[in-house]
Parts: structure tokens; C-alpha cells; sequence
């Protein structure tokens, strides 16, 4: 029997904790901790804006300063995830990149954030694309 990761079951790719109040959150919360998403495009959604929260509120401008904040060492091994997102993205970790002005960094980054909270990419890249350009308000999400 296969193991679905919990990211997945919730429709929450990021494994985003419950907080705030976030669009396509589903009435029934399944489990105590971590937001139940109607969808995964509202999963993903949300985990771009996260990330789009982490430069443009936060100042944090490099992959290692987004991970540290995203998965804490006490939590996660941090360094094998931040070198996972360099990688994923094509820079290094203490480059200075822009997620809001290179929509492929932010494509990677979900990605990369994706893989290493489940351990697999069950998501299209096409899926992806989509939730990181509602995200950033390049797309409407009232279809």
C-alpha cells in the first residue's frame, strides 16, 4: 500500500500551517495543524504568495533566507533543503533573486518546495504555472 503524503491528501503541497485565512480553504479542516485546501491550485496558490509575502514584506531576497523561514532547523534539515531550492532554481543560495519580476524563480521554488515537503511532484508544471500567476495577480482566479 502506497503512503499518500499528508501535503497531498490536504490538497496543501507547501504543508502550509493553519493561521490565516487563505482563499479555497475548505470549511472541513481535516487536521489539527496544517490547512485542508478545496483544491490544489489553492495549495500552490497560497505557497506562491507566501514566498511573494517573504520579499516584498520580509525583505528576504536569497533561497537560503526564504527556507530558513519556510522549514526552521528545529523542524527540517534546513541545509539540504536550501541547497534542493538553489538547485531547483539555478542559482546560489545567497544570490539575491526576485520572485515577483521572474515568475521562472518563483515556478522553481514552488517546485522545489513542492518535491521536498512530499517527496514527489504529483502537480503539472502547467498547474504550477497557472497557481504562481494567480498568485502574483498575472491571472484571475474567479474562472
Amino acid at each position: 500500500m502506497t503512503h499518500t503524503p499528508r501535503g497531498v491528501r490536504l490538497a496543501n503541497p507547501g504543508n502550509i500551517r493553519l493561521g490565516d485565512h487563505w482563499q479555497g480553504l475548505a470549511r472541513d479542516q481535516k487536521d489539527p495543524d496544517f490547512c485542508t485546501f478545496t483544491a490544489p491550485f489553492w495549495g500552490l496558490r497560497a505557497l506562491a504568495k507566501i514566498l511573494l509575502n517573504y520579499q516584498g514584506r520580509s525583505g528576504l531576497k536569497t533561497v537560503r533566507q526564504m527556507i530558513e523561514r519556510w522549514a526552521p532547523p528545529v523542524e527540517n534539515d534546513t541545509g539540504a533543503y536550501v541547497r534542493a531550492a538553489a538547485t531547483a532554481v539555478g542559482v546560489d543560495p545567497d544570490a539575491r533573486i526576485d520572485l515577483a519580476g521572474n515568475e521562472q524563480h518563483l515556478i522553481a521554488m514552488v517546485t522545489a518546495i513542492v518535491w521536498h515537503e512530499n517527496g514527489q511532484q504529483p502537480y503539472s508544471a502547467a498547474s504550477i504555472r497557472s497557481a504562481c500567476g494567480a498568485a502574483s495577480g498575472r491571472l484571475n482566479t474567479t474562472e
